[in-house]
């Protein structure tokens, strides 16, 4: 399995500047160095502005020869005075979405299994965390004219954001330190899975999947 080391080292951001919090830099150095399914790909990005005062962003996809299954976007948040809505002052915030077949999107249910994905994909992790929040939503397209050749296709997404339970107390006075390694982890198991990929690396074999398009996808 790939290491994600060697693509957060030299990420576009300030993540690591000396005027950023230790305890920011450690949650964002727990980020590197986890180890992943080799059909994940990952790489660090510029997080969006305005969210909190300090933030680092990765986005990820799921490529099975040479075709992207599905991809996503993981946002680390920190504000040392807390937030109310937060419950803290670390929150992470997700965007995935990956195409599906038109009959398995047809499906009522579909919304609460991919939102139980994502708190299953925690809990099997066994990562603490707390008030989770967010929308699954499902999109169908189909095309005419001089695109009418090209088949239906429906798309999931899934927004959500959860907070961080804090780490083992540190030093006295020290701030403790989300188990953002984990929480990685758990976000790439929800990625596989939306893109269907069969169980693999993950603690709990039991997870149900989704049948997966199989179309090329433009990145």
């Amino acid at each position: 399995m790939a290491a994600a080391q060697g693509h957060l080292s030299d990420g576009p951001d300030d993540a690591g500047e000396e005027d950023s919090p230790s305890v920011f830099r450690q949650a964002v150095a727990g980020l590197q160095g986890v180890r992943l399914r080799p059909e994940i790909e990952l790489d660090a990005t510029p997080p969006p502005q305005r969210l909190a005062p300090y933030s680092y962003a990765l986005e990820a996809a799921v490529v099975v020869d040479d075709e992207e299954l599905a991809d996503g976007r993981l946002i680390l948040l920190h504000d040392p005075a807390g937030h109310e809505a937060w419950g803290g002052t670390f929150r992470l915030v997700t965007l995935v979405h990956a195409d599906l077949e038109p009959e398995m999107a047809a499906d009522p249910l579909l919304p609460e299994v991919c939102w139980s994905w994502l708190t299953g994909a925690l809990e099997a992790r066994r990562v603490p965390y707390a008030a989770p929040s967010g929308t699954v939503t499902r999109a169908s397209s189909h095309y005419f004219g001089g695109l009418q050749e090209r088949e239906p296709s429906t798309r999931i997404e899934i927004r959500a954001s959860w907070s961080p339970a804090p780490g083992k107390p540190g030093a006295a006075g020290a701030q403790s330190v989300p188990d953002t390694a984990a929480h990685l982890s758990a976000w790439c198991d929800l990625l596989c899975q939306i893109a269907g990929l069969p169980p693999g690396g993950t603690p709990d074999a039991g997870i149900v999947t989704l049948p997966q398009r199989r179309g090329p996808h433009s990145r």
